[in-house]
């Protein structure tokens, strides 16, 4: 996927200031992946020399970054005109764009946000819907209208942003998902147990039933695969549903009678022991409902780390495993996804291949190369900035 490359002129560190960014994002201890997307972009511009400032968006939590200055209270217009100050007091404003995380229908509050900022903004758009409401489509519409530049984080995504809003392809620019890139490769334990791994929130929409469906078909294979879901419920899906979900996936795998091959995790971890976790598995599996996401921030983690990866087939998962980093099946194939798993782990030199392309790929996802990007982005809206002036 294309990344916007380094300019070697304005921004050459001997010849041009550091830049202070302000970002405006749900940010740690939030648990959900916008906020550990933000504060892994915020330590990536940090790396290269550049300020970051936070505007947190306020969840009831308290963050003991030293880079949160302020908070974005939902539906409170002095909050809203204080966030505007402290972003407009940056260089670029960096926004992060979800449609469920700011106040108002469908997240609007955030145009008025977008169209007070006094400096140039970029929004980075987590969520390109294939089929919005109307007001979801005329809400990211007047977003990006409002904004210096609209990232997106896939080919699919702009191709769909660019073809089904009105949204002019000037405006987008696609910057990848960045990923940590582990820093030992990694060890080969051939006497394990094969792990079958899928990790992040847990609830519906994660389709770890299928999974579950397809482990009876491989409980025969050398070494008694084991699947193993790593992480938390998530919390709104808590708040409404409790545990439900988990529970029916564990009663499932009781009644298949693959109880024994089907673990659940729920302890926290952190990036260090994430990535090892990542890299103990025989295969990485992104079983999801979605036939619409063309964003995966746990997609790019397994390439980053260099395992093979089946997916079913959503926007991103099509697109980033094209070259053979992984297998994509349909959603409704179980005996196809269980087929593939079999594959990776039984075809001599298969997950090999798998992985060496995977490897190949993530030096390009890293989050050093993405802070670039966004670095590179934010100096041409400056340039053009500076013009109009």
């Amino acid at each position: 996927m294309p990344v916007a490359s380094v300019a070697t002129s304005m921004f050459d560190r001997g010849a041009s200031r550091a830049l202070t960014f302000g970002i405006l994002s749900t940010y740690p201890p939030t648990p959900c992946g916008l906020a550990t997307f933000s504060a892994a972009l915020a330590s990536g511009l940090s790396a290269r020399g550049d300020e970051v400032r936070v505007v947190r968006l306020a969840d009831g939590s308290t963050s003991s970054s030293c880079r949160v200055v302020g908070e974005l209270v939902d539906g409170s217009a002095a909050s809203m005109a204080a966030a505007v100050d402290l972003l407009s007091g940056c260089d670029v404003a960096i926004v992060q764009h979800e449609y469920g995380v700011y106040g108002g229908y469908d997240g609007d509050e955030i145009l008025e946000v977008l169209g007070a900022l006094r400096v140039p903004s970029i929004v980075v758009a987590h969520t390109v819907l294939s089929d919005p409401s109307p007001h979801q489509r005329a809400v990211l519409e007047a977003v990006a209208d409002r904004a210096g530049r609209l990232v997106v984080m896939s080919d699919a995504a702009r191709a769909r942003l660019c073809s089904r809003y009105a949204v002019s392809a000037d405006k987008v620019d696609t910057i990848p998902h960045g990923a940590a890139i582990p820093s030992r490769p990694r060890r080969q334990h051939r006497l394990d147990r094969p792990t079958l791994l899928t990790w992040g929130l847990v609830g519906p929409g994660k389709g770890i039933e299928r999974v579950i469906d397809a482990m009876p078909m491989l409980q025969t294979l050398p070494g008694h695969p084991r699947y193993l879901v790593a992480g938390r419920t998530h919390p709104k899906v808590l708040a409404a549903e409790g545990d439900a979900y988990r529970d029916a996936r564990i009663e499932q795998a009781r009644a298949l009678g693959v109880a024994a091959s089907v673990e659940f995790d729920a302890d926290y971890r952190d990036v260090p022991s994430l990535t090892a976790l990542i890299q103990s598995a025989a295969v990485v599996v992104l079983p999801y409902d979605s036939r619409d996401q063309a964003t995966s921030g746990v997609l790019v983690d397994a390439i980053a780390a260099g395992r093979p990866v089946v997916a079913t087939a959503f926007p991103h998962a099509v697109e980033l495993l094209a070259t053979g980093a992984g297998i994509v099946v349909d959603h409704d194939d179980r005996d196809g996804l269980a087929l593939a798993l079999h594959r990776v782990l039984t075809q001599p030199g298969l997950a090999a291949s798998m992985a060496a392309e995977a490897s190949r790929l993530a030096p390009t996802l890293s989050w050093q190369v993405v802070a670039a990007a966004y670095l590179d982005l934010a100096g041409r809206l400056l340039a053009e900035h500076a013009a109009l002036v």
